[in-house]
């Protein structure tokens, strides 16, 4: 029973520590663009990555 009132502190205190996270997450703008990424991956970019149009250059 006395090891509940080291993990109730712990357990408020790590969830703190996540709520701090979130909000700091959410106020540097890490939730901008989440499309972004998902349309990234379908451009083509194969002519960039062509080693011989790197070697007319």
């Amino acid at each position: 029973m006395n090891i509940l009132a080291i993990l109730i502190p712990v357990s408020l205190i790590l969830g703190g520590l996540g709520l701090v996270a979130f909000l700091w997450s959410l106020r540097a703008d890490q939730y901008d663009d989440m499309d972004g990424a998902a349309w990234r991956i379908l451009l083509d970019d194969d002519a960039a990555d062509d080693p011989e149009d790197q070697d007319k250059s």
